[in-house]
């Protein structure tokens, strides 16, 4: 097996290293990122639902940035939302601030009842550009 090509955001290589999991890999042209939730630099959760999903934007687009990516080079999004009856509508009040323009990428939203005591993750792929 040839050794995987990880993408760390600045600052953060010792929270995944803890975790044991990597934030993003380049393989094909494309780049693949874990789940970002919105915990703090520490990893300790934001409790407000709404600084929690700005940081998981946030700390997607540090990871799009290390890899010389944008939100506008996804094409794939997966979202998962605790209790999403209650909190779809604050949760895609804040989308709109990071999505950009249409055409939107693909996207799967899924209800769940654990985050690891997060309340939104999002997972994306997307497309490399040309020499990233």
């Amino acid at each position: 097996m040839t050794a995987r090509d990880v993408v760390f955001p600045a600052g953060r290589q010792a929270l995944y290293e803890r975790n044991r999991y990597s934030p993003a890999i380049r393989s094909n042209g494309f780049l693949f990122v874990s789940g970002q939730v919105g915990s703090r630099e520490d990893g300790s959760k934001e409790p407000d639902l709404q600084t929690q999903v700005r940081r998981a934007f946030d700390n997607l687009n540090a990871i799009l940035h290390a890899a010389g990516s944008t939100f506008d080079d996804v094409v794939d999004v997966t979202v998962f939302m605790v209790d999403p009856a209650s909190s779809f509508e604050t949760i895609w009040k804040i989308v709109p601030e990071y999505w950009g323009q249409a055409p939107h990428p693909t996207l799967t939203a899924v209800g769940v009842t654990w985050l690891y005591g997060f309340d939104f993750e999002i997972k994306v792929i997307a497309k490399l550009p040309d020499g990233a």
